[in-house]
C-alpha cells in the first residue's frame, strides 16, 4: 500500500547544542525511521518523546502545530519544539486526498476553529458531520467520537492520544474506523497508551524508551502488560501496590 510518509530523517546538526531535545533518551540517537505499515503506533511512557516526534512530523508535513487540516492556521500558544527544523520527510508518489492532525490537548481550540472555517455553510448542514450538533454542545467523549467519524476519506492521519476522552466501547468504534480507512489506503501514525488501539492487527508498534525507539510486539508493550496483570490478578496486584 502507498505510504504518504515513507520515512523520516533527523539532522541533529541543525539543532542547537544545548537543545533539550538532546536530552530525550529515545530520540537523541535517532537518525531515521521507516514506516512499513499503514498503521504505526508510537508507544511508551509519558515523557519519552512520542508527542514531540509526532508534532515535528506534523509541522514538517505542513500541519498547524495545534492540529487540524493543512488549511488550519491559528495559534493559542507558542510551545513548538525545533525538532521539525531538523526533520526531512520522504513522501510517497501518491498525493493524499485528506490530511488531519489530531491532538487531544488542543481539541477544544480546533473544534472552535472548525466552526470559524465553515464559511457560508448553514449550521444544520455543517453539524451533520458531527452527529447533528456543535461539538461544543456534546460531552467530551461524544465530541471526540463524532469528530473522528467525520474522517471518511483516504488520506494521512496523525493522532496524538485519540483515546483520551473515549470509553473502552468508543475506543472499539474508533478501532474499527481506523482499520476500515487503512484498508482503503489511509495512513495513520498514532501516539497512544490505549491497550485497545495498540491491539489493531497488521500494525507496527514503535516503542519509545531509554534505549531509543525499537519495534515491539503488542504483548511487549507496557500498556498491555499492566492491563493484563491488573485484570487477571487484580487482588494480588492491588495488595502489592498498596502494601496490604
Amino acid at each position: 500500500m502507498n505510504k504518504y510518509i515513507q520515512s523520516i530523517r533527523i539532522d541533529w546538526e541543525k539543532l542547537e547544542r544545548d537543545s533539550y531535545l538532546n536530552d530525550i533518551s529515545s530520540l537523541k540517537n535517532l537518525e531515521s525511521i521507516h514506516f512499513n505499515k499503514n498503521i504505526t503506533f508510537f508507544a511508551g511512557e509519558n515523557g519519552t518523546g512520542k508527542s514531540t516526534l509526532l508534532e515535528a512530523i506534523g509541522v514538517a508535513y505542513g500541519f498547524n502545530p495545534e492540529g487540524g487540516t493543512l488549511n488550519y492556521r491559528f495559534s493559542t500558544y507558542d510551545d513548538v519544539s525545533e525538532l521539525s527544523n531538523a526533520l526531512t520527510l520522504s513522501k510517497g508518489a501518491k498525493r493524499s486526498k485528506f490530511n488531519y492532525f489530531f491532538r487531544a490537548e488542543s481539541f477544544f481550540n480546533v473544534a472552535t476553529k472548525a466552526e470559524d472555517y465553515r464559511d457560508n455553510t448553514p449550521k444544520e448542514i455543517f453539524y451533520q458531520q458531527y452527529g447533528g450538533k456543535s461539538l461544543h454542545e456534546q460531552s467530551h467523549g461524544e465530541s471526540f467520537i463524532h469528530f473522528f467519524q467525520s474522517f471518511s476519506k483516504e488520506g494521512l492521519y496523525l493522532m496524538d492520544e485519540p483515546e483520551a476522552a473515549l470509553s473502552p466501547q468508543r475506543q472499539l468504534t474508533l478501532l474499527m474506523q481506523i482499520v476500515n480507512l487503512a484498508r482503503q489506503g489511509a495512513q495513520f501514525i498514532i501516539a497512544t497508551h490505549s491497550p485497545i488501539l495498540l491491539g489493531i492487527p497488521d500494525s507496527e508498534i514503535m516503542l519509545f524508551d531509554n534505549d531509543g525507539i525499537t519495534l515491539c510486539e503488542y504483548e511487549d508493550t507496557e500498556s498491555y502488560q499492566v492491563t493484563e496483570l491488573f485484570i487477571n490478578h487484580r487482588h494480588e496486584f492491588l495488595n502489592r501496590l498498596l502494601g496490604e
